[in-house]
């Protein structure tokens, strides 16, 4: 049985920039594809990773959490606060090997986690149409689809999730553990 693991890595490890060159490449791309028929330009392309680095999901105002199945990075999950209640879920990426193995759901279920230790009750996020799989996944985890809260040009679809509060030892305990799920 191949086990899942979720823990925090900084935002600019290599294991985080390899996987967010991975996660840009693919929404850019399928953006591109479906609206003008290419692929995202090389130039393009590296202009935008380097021009988001991540910064923001880096403590104490943020997480940036990786996913390993069997070991190997396969995906990550970023959280930002946008107030002292509210936090963003961000950067929510499997690499295509390991989609459907079962690592979604405790992936946000791990960035929810971070974002109660960060004080936050509420989760919002942000998403395209093109983006089918993530709607599904956001809905079926109990988000809900709500009025638009950015300016993002490319966002189409806005959710938001009640996190409630969890104890203060919990909370405390959150950002240090690493979970896992086996599949």
């Amino acid at each position: 049985m191949t086990t899942w693991t979720i823990a925090p890595e900084p935002y600019d490890s290599p294991v985080a920039a390899a996987l967010w060159r991975a996660y840009y490449t693919e929404v850019s791309d399928r953006w591109y594809l479906l609206h003008e028929g290419h692929r995202t330009g090389p130039a393009e392309l590296e202009r935008e990773i380097a021009a988001r680095t991540g910064a923001e999901l880096a403590p104490p105002g943020g997480a940036l959490l990786v996913a390993r199945y069997g070991g190997e990075p396969a995906g990550t999950a970023g959280v930002r606060l946008l107030a002292p209640d509210t936090a963003e879920l961000t950067r929510v990426f499997l690499s295509p090997h390991t989609r459907g193995l079962g690592g979604a759901a405790p992936l946000v279920r791990a960035a929810e986690e971070a974002a109660r230790s960060l004080g936050a009750r509420r989760m919002i996020l942000d998403t395209r149409t093109d983006l089918v799989e993530a709607r599904t996944l956001y809905a079926r985890l109990g988000y809900t689809e709500t009025e638009r809260h950015n300016e993002d040009p490319y966002a189409e679809h806005w959710f938001t999730k009640d996190l409630g509060l969890k104890p203060a030892s919990a909370v405390a305990a959150a950002p240090a553990r690493s979970r896992t799920a086996r599949r």
